[in-house]
């Protein structure tokens, strides 16, 4: 092909860098237009919580997470309909490269570029070919630093105890939330919260030169309760806190309890859990300050916990390319009783699991790809009631190839083929789930003393009392499908027969007519797809007497149709309990409440 002209390949430059410049503005437009809902949604739960609406606040933090793929399909539209970029093309190469640069100019001061970056990731992979997967086209690696950005206003408050004293400090730090509804009796608030940050603080308290109180400037919305984020700065030590805020019966606002041991703070950002509403000009300054109130917790897992998951995906992804570069063993089948949904596997050096839906699920599960993508999708929109382990999705995933043992990759050809491509030394997976390794309950049991099985049994229990009391009945209570956390807590993780606790029909069984043959395979009573028989878990779930004896003990009741009836009854009703994001023995005790 003859080159052109001086003249025409300036003008072509020219107009390639104009339509450059435009492409990254409408992605900028569209982030802008997608961050500003998103604000607004954590505005809107903060009039809900002061009006008792807790319905609302759940509907809110359901729907934001749909927000973001409504925003990048309404700008891939845009862009297509608007330059007719997709694909590739001959000046694919050309026009990404300099788009990218424009938007890198476009961010500099911008107050979310992290979150910007992801955004025009996420609309260029919906509209370039998985080769332009890398580092010119997309942000394989931010390009903009956050590290002390900041918002005009701090993002967190200071507050001086040295001035006012402390009593008046942690009056100006409740104040300054400025929730319209009142408070029951705040004198009785104040001393519960003095009592409590004196026992937390070292006796003797000695005051430093820079004695004081750090709390982030709006509050963490999570159902019926709202959280304001703090710590205790002294010399070079720190005391991270949240509060916890409720409102009693008559709507009147009570301080519920102060956290401030580091598991109690864990488990209270812990991604079992549904994310939290909170309104942030400056995102990056606010998981900074959450990493010194959680330091165990990554960034990836708070940027997901506070509603921005496709961050949280950025940013976990990140890590595991990195873990890819610093590791050397090969994936593996996960272990545990394999399942006849999904084809699970792990690197046993990564703390994950991933799981990609088998082509032929076992026809006695009776359920399709679509459904179980449907089920996953409802876990992450529902309150996971720190219960349910959250899931990262994932599309068009490339592994290197030599990573996988020869087992799992006869593993993945024959259960997933329609799942997996080979693209010279890259095995790219189609679609998969990834979601934190867990020691299986039935692998677990077996290994402990009597003890430690009697307490993860009451804790099993436990769990499916509070998946009731949000509405969520697992279907399959196997021990397999639950998993024991770090901090000893049963989860649920197999969500391919999960439903709504009012989407089933709990009965008694029937006594047996006259003469039935008891060794008959078929039962004497009907039985729809909806029907759970309580009755039946103790024959199915407990057949080791010692488990049997332990759930017994604390959760008889669950082996009662008449117990499951009225929870779902209690949530047909909006009756249900809210679950606590913290234990209920460091609640304040209040007769009111």
């Amino acid at each position: 092909m003859a080159a052109l002209p001086p003249d025409a390949a300036s003008a072509r430059h020219a107009d390639l860098e104009h339509t450059a410049h435009a492409i990254a503005g409408v992605l900028l437009e569209g982030f802008d237009r997608h961050y500003a809902i998103f604000r607004d949604c954590a505005r809107t739960a903060k009039r809900h919580f002061e009006s008792g609406n807790w319905l609302a606040i759940a509907h809110a933090a359901g729907d934001r997470i749909d927000f973001y793929d409504r925003r990048v399909k309404e700008t891939v539209e845009e862009l297509t309909r608007t330059f007719g970029v997709s694909g590739g093309g001959p000046h694919a190469d050309a026009l990404w490269s300099l788009v990218k640069r424009h938007f890198i100019g476009l961010i500099v001061d911008h107050r979310q570029p992290e979150c910007a970056e992801t955004f025009f990731n996420t609309v260029s992979c919906r509209m370039l070919h998985r080769s332009y997967y890398n580092n010119r086209f997309l942000f394989v690696r931010p390009a903009i630093s956050t590290d002390y950005l900041d918002a005009a206003t701090p993002s967190y408050r200071s507050y001086y105890p040295a001035r006012k004293g402390l009593r008046a400090t942690l009056i100006d730090v409740v104040l300054d939330f400025r929730l319209d509804s009142r408070f029951a009796d705040f004198r009785r608030d104040l001393r519960n919260v003095l009592g409590a940050v004196r026992r937390r603080l070292p006796r003797p308290f000695v005051p430093d030169a820079n004695f004081q109180i750090q709390v982030l400037g709006n509050l963490f919305f999570r159902n019926q309760t709202a959280y304001g984020v703090g710590r205790i700065v002294n010399g070079t030590h720190a005391w991270p806190f949240v509060l916890a805020l409720k409102h009693d019966a008559e709507g009147r606002l009570y301080v519920d309890a102060l956290l401030t041991d580091a598991t109690e703070l864990a488990l209270l950002f812990s991604a079992n859990r549904a994310y939290f509403l909170v309104d942030m000009e400056v995102p990056s300054a606010y998981i900074a300050f959450l990493r010194s109130i959680v330091p165990d917790r990554t960034a990836a897992e708070l940027y997901t916990m506070v509603g921005l998951q496709k961050q949280g995906k950025t940013l976990f992804f990140r890590d595991f390319l990195h873990h890819l570069q610093h590791s050397t063993d090969a994936f593996v089948t996960a272990p545990g009783i394999p399942g006849l949904v999904m084809s699970v596997f792990t690197l046993p050096s990564y703390p994950y699991v991933f799981k990609v839906i088998r082509d032929d699920i076992a026809p006695s599960k009776d359920t399709t790809r679509e459904r179980v993508k449907d089920k996953y999708a409802l876990v992450k929109h529902h309150d996971r009631a720190g219960r349910m382990t959250d899931v990262f999705e994932y599309s068009d995933v490339a592994f290197p190839l030599e990573r996988f043992t020869h087992a799992l990759l006869r593993e993945l050809t024959a259960l997933a083929p329609s799942q997996i491509d080979r693209e010279g030394d890259r095995l790219v997976v189609k679609h998969l789930y990834i979601e934190r390794r867990l020691t299986p309950l039935n692998l677990f049991l077996p290994q402990v003393d009597e003890e430690a099985a009697r307490r993860a049994m009451h804790d099993y229990g436990d769990a499916l009392r509070e998946l009731a009391a949000v509405n969520i009945f697992a279907g399959d209570l196997l021990f397999k499908n639950f998993g024991v956390t770090r901090f000893g807590r049963i989860v649920f993780y197999d969500y391919d027969e999960i439903e709504y606790l009012t989407d089933c029909r709990f009965r008694a069984i029937p006594a047996a007519p006259p003469g039935f043959d008891d060794t008959s395979g078929e039962p004497w009573y009907p039985v729809a797809p909806h029907d759970v028989f309580p009755e039946e878990f103790a024959t199915f779930l407990l057949t080791d007497e010692r488990l049997r004896k332990a759930f017994i003990e604390r959760h008889g009741d669950l082996l009662t149709a008449q117990w499951w009836q009225s929870v779902a009854q209690a949530n047909a009703d909006g009756r249900a309990r809210e679950v606590l994001s913290y234990p209920d023995a460091v609640r304040f005790r209040r007769t009111a409440a």
